[in-house]
């Protein structure tokens, strides 16, 4: 799993680390899908956008209820660094 950070410009705009568009071979101009809730926003590649928007939409759907329904816990920055090293 690739981790970076990032900062939002004034104009709204966020960085993807180039590791992690490396890792997941997104180019200028390609679409993402975006989703909040809370303080989380989640960011989907999505390589056909006319045919998977509605598939994208659905999925984040069911992740938030996933996450809503208990199936994850919250990590502070540090915990979550930690997990992921652990992988």
């Amino acid at each position: 799993m690739e981790i970076g950070l990032t900062r939002i410009s004034s104009k709204g705009q966020v960085v993807i680390p180039l590791g992690v568009r490396e890792r997941l071979q997104i180019k200028e101009g390609e679409t993402l899908a975006v989703s909040a809730e809370d303080d989380l926003i989640v960011l989907k590649k999505v390589s056909n956008p006319l045919e998977e928007d509605l598939e994208t939409i659905e999925e984040i759907k069911e992740a938030w209820k996933e996450i809503e329904a208990g199936k994850y816990k919250k990590l502070a920055s540090e915990e979550f660094l930690k997990e992921i090293e652990k992988w």
